[in-house]
């Protein structure tokens, strides 16, 4: 993990960009999320959640920055790195020859019966497999593709382990590959292939 952190630190990167607290606000837009993915308001309280959301928001407006300078690009100490789009993990190991990860499905992620959706699944592979790939590569690279093969059900509010490895590389093509498990069983497993950018490509 201090191998990834200092790379990212040699390109300008700060862990506190954000400030202190904001791992304390991801957290809690985290809470919300799970709470809206199941709630079943009584329009007394929809209408008042709308209320507060909206004076909320337009607080946020003031802070809002281009992508380049959120924190979610930075903040290693946080579970993934503060990115609400990605399904909460925290690294434990990254370096050339992989990325292990510990990972939990929460409520917002649900498929249905009490599962996570497969898609949530995909796009928890997508960012390990992503960083696999970038740390072989020693460079940034782009998903080309990406197929995952569900095993057997992957649960809710249980921390499971990622492993994200590239296989090979040719050239600027990185062929990787990881899995996720609920102790001994494997949940999914999936395989990709990611493409080392050009310099200025975005």
């Amino acid at each position: 993990m201090s191998e990834l952190i200092n790379a990212r630190e040699e390109r300008g990167a700060d862990i506190s960009r954000g400030g202190p607290y904001y791992g304390e606000l991801i957290e809690q837009v985290r809470g919300l999320m799970d709470r809206a993915r199941l709630v079943s308001p009584t329009d007394e309280l929809a209408l008042d959640a709308i209320g507060i959301l909206k004076q909320l928001n337009d607080k946020l407006d003031a802070a809002v920055v281009n992508e380049w300078s959120t924190p979610t690009w930075t903040r290693f100490d946080l579970p993934a790195r503060g990115n609400i789009t990605l399904p909460p993990f925290m690294i434990d190991h990254a370096d050339s020859s992989g990325v292990d990860a510990r990972l939990t499905f929460r409520n917002y992620h649900l498929g249905g019966n009490n599962a996570a959706h497969g898609g949530q699944v995909a796009v928890g592979f997508d960012d390990l497999l992503g960083m696999a790939a970038a740390m072989h590569a020693g460079s940034i690279t782009r998903t080309a593709s990406l197929t995952v093969d569900y095993r057997s059900v992957t649960p809710l509010n249980t921390e499971l382990k990622v492993r994200a490895w590239a296989e090979r590389q040719e050239g600027r093509k990185v062929f990787v590959r990881a899995t996720l498990h609920d102790g001994d069983r494997l949940c999914a497993e999936a395989h990709g292939l990611f493409i080392v950018l050009k310099p200025g490509q975005a």
